[in-house]
């Protein structure tokens, strides 16, 4: 046994450090994309436990951000198209199932909604549309009521961050719609000093010809591209030690081979 452990460990320092150093970097990272596979199921079941909760009716009264977080909430009134912000580089939402045909990067539609019966703006994410491929700055079509109308969706603190380069930006202009990276939710009501609640609504209604897509992923979306990965770096780890005993066990054999001849 003395023989055999020497002949492993004892002569072959460097590849054993080697080998724990793959077997334990391949085992930290399984673990912790199983972890974040974990925490996207647990988000999308509080997710679902939120949305059964009663609907919220914007219109009622002023909600904070803990109140109705991740709630189903309605609202009544007239959107204010001119003050529209696109938001650059999103993918395009794709239904449950991951059915349809990805889109590099389209933009969301941020339109403020002013309510009815009151001065209270509540901040909407519309939905996605396809960017120009011929010219970036050419805003996708869609349609917009002009009349008060009633929307139904669920309630987020903001509707994404993407990587933006830089931090420096020009002073935006009042009712013009302009392309963003992020939506900066403070600095609209700066913007524009008007009352605003401390949320936005994502839009969930489907089948309206607008122009805009809202076939929102599911949170759980990617856990078994995290249970994929989490296999590959088990399997790495796995091998490595496979590696390092199967090479040790060789170079065994032949030293008791050398040592009989």
């Amino acid at each position: 046994m003395n023989k055999l452990f020497n002949a492993l460990v004892s002569k072959r320092i460097v590849a054993t450090v080697s080998a724990l150093v793959v077997i334990a970097t391949g085992c930290a990272a399984g673990y912790w994309q199983l972890s974040r596979a974990d925490t996207k199921i647990v988000l999308a079941a509080h997710l679902q436990a939120r949305q059964q909760m009663p609907i919220l009716n914007a219109n009622d009264r002023a909600w904070t951000l803990s109140e109705a977080t991740e709630r189903r909430m309605t609202a009544r009134g007239r959107y204010i198209p001119e003050a529209a912000i696109w938001l650059d580089n999103r993918p395009r939402p794709l239904p449950v199932g991951g059915a349809g045909n990805a889109v590099p990067s389209g933009f969301y539609l941020m339109m403020p909604f002013r309510l009815d019966g009151g001065d209270e703006v509540i901040w909407v994410n519309r939905g996605w549309a396809p960017r120009n491929p011929e010219n970036r700055e050419t805003m996708p079509p869609i349609d917009t009521p002009s009349e008060v109308v009633n929307i139904e969706g669920i309630v987020f603190a903001h509707p994404g961050k993407v990587y933006e380069l830089g931090s420096g930006k020009s002073s935006p202009v009042k009712n013009v719609p302009r392309i963003e990276q992020n939506f900066d939710l403070d600095g609209q009501a700066k913007l524009y000093g008007w009352t605003q609640s401390p949320f936005i609504l994502r839009l969930e209604e489907a089948g309206i010809q607008d122009g805009l897509l809202r076939e929102w992923a599911p949170l759980t979306t990617g856990v078994d591209r995290h249970y994929a990965y989490a296999f590959q770096w088990f399997a790495l780890a796995a091998c490595g030690f496979l590696f390092w005993l199967i090479s040790g066990l060789r170079q065994y054999w032949r030293q008791g081979v050398v040592k009989e001849d």
